[in-house]
């Protein structure tokens, strides 16, 4: 499950049209890595809680632009109890 959580994030990353040559787990969500802009953490935030019934507060949405895809892809899995693939 873990591996589609990722896909997932890295498929919404190239629907908000960010590049995604070279995307992997252990590339950061931020400007070390996908530099992706807040809104765009927010909106990210948002497609993965629509599709995974998971929440994340205010707060943690900021955190997430410090992630990896991976760490971020885990997140969601934890909060959703999915089970690991």
């Amino acid at each position: 499950m873990s591996t589609d959580v990722r896909q997932f994030i890295i498929d919404a990353i190239a629907d908000m049209n960010y590049p995604i040559d070279g995307v992997d787990a252990d590339t950061p969500l931020g400007s070390a890595g996908v530099d992706l802009e807040s809104l765009a953490v927010a909106e990210l935030a948002v497609r993965v809680e629509d599709t995974y019934g998971v929440k994340f507060s205010d707060e943690e949405a900021e955190q997430m632009a410090a992630m990896t895809v991976g760490e971020f892809a885990d997140a969601v899995r934890e909060r959703g109890n999915l089970a690991s693939a």
